[in-house]
Formats: structure tokens, C-alpha cells, sequence
């Protein structure tokens, strides 16, 4: 069933994508709560991204743990900008996004924007994986659309 362009139904929810201030915290608290065992990430170096229409790496720490079936994604902004950085300027630690993995990120992308979205971020990984972070412009909620190839 396809929902006015948009085939949320086809989503799967795949992770909570949350920014500290302080990895190393953040890290044992959770730990100390019983979530874990977090396993560092880093970005490829050779990766394509582009933040807000230009070219940009941003600068990030990654701790990730699986949580129930899904992954919690730890974020810490290491720059002066980036998307990251400014969610953590404007709002303090939190949820920042909700990813999601899709059939067609093109397609998804392009429904959500002709709805009034707004794409943030976009970068192709190596070996083919597309990632694009959408404001969809309610609620504060963002999405992070993944498409593995």
C-alpha cells in the first residue's frame, strides 16, 4: 500500500541515533544500566557526504550497542558545524534521528521532499550504501534513510 508517494510501510526501523556532549560517559552510564557492550565506529574516510547542498565531512565519534533487535547509536560532534554539531547547539543531548533502511532511497527521498521535507545531509559509503538525513519539519523529527546495495 503506498502512502501518497511515500512507502513507510516498506521502512524498517533499524536504529535510534542519539547525540552526547561526552562519549566516554555517556558510555558508562549506559553501561551501568545494563546496555552494551558498545563498540566504537568510524566513518570511511573515503566517503562522500554532503551537509546542507555542499561537500562536508563531519567530524564525529560513533559508539554503537544493540538494544532490543535494533542498534542505539551514539553520536559526538568533534567539529564546529555539521549536522550533529547543531542539534547539540540548538536542543543538548538527545534523540536526533530515527534511521531507517528502504528499497529505493531515491524515490523515498523524493517523496518526502515534494511533501515539504528538507534534506540535511546525503553521503554514499563505500561499496554502495546511501544515506540521507531528512528533516521532515514536525516534531523535530528526523529521518535517516539507508539504502545497502
Amino acid at each position: 500500500m503506498e502512502i501518497s508517494g511515500i512507502q513507510s510501510q516498506s521502512w524498517k526501523l533499524g536504529q535510534i541515533g542519539v547525540v552526547v556532549r561526552d562519549m566516554d560517559k555517556a558510555v558508562e552510564r549506559l553501561q551501568g544500566f545494563g546496555f552494551g557492550p558498545f563498540k566504537d565506529w568510524v566513518l570511511p574516510p573515503d566517503r562522500e557526504e554532503w551537509f546542507r547542498g555542499r561537500p562536508f565531512l563531519g567530524p564525529v565519534k560513533i559508539s554503537v550497542a544493540d538494544v532490543g533487535g535494533m542498534q542505539l547509536e551514539l553520536i559526538q560532534p568533534d567539529g564546529e558545524e555539521g549536522l550533529h554539531r547543531e542539534y547539540l547547539d540548538e536542543k543538548g543531548e538527545g534523540i536526533q534521528h530515527l534511521m531507517f533502511t528502504v528499497a529505493d532511497i531515491e524515490k523515498e527521498v523524493a517523496a518526502l521532499t515534494e511533501k515539504g521535507a528538507d534534506v540535511v545531509l546525503k553521503a554514499n559509503m563505500p561499496g554502495g550504501r546511501s544515506i540521507a538525513y531528512v528533516d521532515l519539519n514536525v516534531g523535530g523529527l528526523v529521518v535517516e534513510l539507508v539504502q545497502r546495495s
